[in-house]
């Protein structure tokens, strides 16, 4: 028999509580053994809840306690987390978490611990909740074939511009319906502004190159200051947009983004809407494959972190090979990146002619309008310092989203 111990009986934990106890019979089927909660750490009681019987609060006991094969770390936060799993696994633990913010950080340490003794430090739910990603990066396509990946990785972003293009919403009220419903937190900026998929890009940039891939390397924009405009403007001319983190090798070179993207209608991943996530991966053999699923959730992020468990579990006594090197990959300059841009200029007085010759300016034969003096067009491929430098001289205040590869 397995036994396991989580920290963290919030969502996610409570999750993994049931799916384990829900599943039981057929996980042990699936493991070739049975596997069992034998303690909950949390700073919290459960009065009347069944685990209150195997709570802790003192993270010691589990560590010192020859019983316990697996460690899962629902916790959040990178902070005591690092800690706690590190210590796990120095244990003779192998460990499970659904934290983006403890593997982006920290997730080369842990996975070098883990290969010296033998032990697994395993991932799968800590990008795109309940979707299959993790795994099938380091199994079904080899490192070199994922040469690049595009993903909708947060679902309240990605609900929020689905309301202000379906909706006609502004931007705050998207933001206060996502708070209401309970998608976005009091304070969202980890969503908003792109760091929370920031930190997913860089784990799946991480596992598809084989090296680590660090979170504060890469350049990272938010949807604050996407407008109605933006919606009306990018529809008229075919396009929705998207938060997207990307990943690519272009020319032997690595890149790296989070920015939200004009995306066209005909795109895999145009019609991936509300708190829906979907990631495309391009290679060189398997051409694209679309992962589409929800990216969170209590169930499906805890099915993901048990597939996890019964993983370690088939394959106690030895590391799966899974993750990627400590050896830290150097990110190219994505300013050097020629592509098309979307540009908005807003609050232009100025006459058909001259917006006209401005489009112009930037290789655009056209441009749309959706009111005096607020229109958009798309660019020919250039580079964004090329692009800044042309919208110095713009007749009104303007935005530059680029268009999708």
């Amino acid at each position: 028999m397995s036994k396991v111990a989580i920290f963290g009986y919030g969502t996610i934990g409570s999750g993994v509580v049931e799916v384990l106890e829900k599943k039981r019979e057929y996980i042990k089927k699936q493991a070739g053994e049975e596997i069992s909660v034998k303690y909950v750490l949390d700073l919290r009681d459960f009065p009347g809840d069944p685990i209150e019987k195997i709570l802790v609060h003192d993270v010691q006991v589990i560590l010192s306690d020859p019983e316990v094969d697996i460690v899962v770390e629902v916790m959040g936060g990178v902070h005591p987390a690092y800690e706690y799993v590190k210590s796990a696994l120095l244990a003779g633990k192998s460990a499970v978490t659904s934290n983006k913010a403890l593997v982006a950080a920290c997730g080369p340490e842990l996975l070098q611990i883990a290969r010296e003794r033998n032990l697994n430090f395993q991932f799968e739910a800590s990008v795109g909740g309940g979707i299959p990603i993790i795994r099938p990066l380091y199994t079904s396509l080899t490192a070199g074939d994922a040469s690049g990946i595009f993903g909708i990785l947060n679902g309240t972003t990605n609900y929020m511009l689905t309301k202000m293009f379906d909706d006609e919403m502004s931007y705050e009220d998207a933001l206060a319906q996502a708070q209401a419903l309970g998608y976005a937190e009091r304070d969202p900026s980890a969503d908003v502004e792109g760091f929370d998929a920031c930190r997913k890009i860089a784990i799946l940039a991480s596992v598809a190159s084989g090296q680590f891939v660090d979170y504060q390397d890469i350049p990272t924009r938010g949807i604050v200051g996407i407008t109605q405009e933006d919606m009306s403007l990018a529809d008229l001319l075919g396009y929705g947009i998207k938060l997207i983190g990307r990943f690519s090798v272009a020319e032997g070179k690595p890149y790296a983004e989070v920015t939200p993207m004009l995306v066209p209608f005909d795109h895999a991943l145009y019609p991936v809407k509300d708190v829906f996530n979907g990631i495309l991966v391009d290679g060189d053999v398997n051409d694209a494959i679309m992962f589409y699923g929800s990216g969170a959730g209590k169930l499906p992020t805890a099915g993901a972190v048990v597939s996890d468990i019964i993983d370690i579990t088939k394959n106690s006594g030895r590391t799966i090979q899974a993750g990627y090197s400590a050896e830290k990959l150097e990110l190219a300059d994505l300013s050097a990146c020629k592509r098309a841009f979307y540009v908005r200029v807003a609050g232009a007085a100025s006459s058909d002619d001259a917006a006209r010759a401005f489009a112009s300016s930037f290789g655009a034969d056209s441009y749309t309008e959706i009111e005096d003096g607020t229109y958009a067009f798309i660019t020919e491929p250039m580079t964004r310092a090329a692009a800044d430098k042309l919208c110095a001289d713009a007749p009104g205040s303007v935005n530059i989203i680029p268009v999708i590869d």
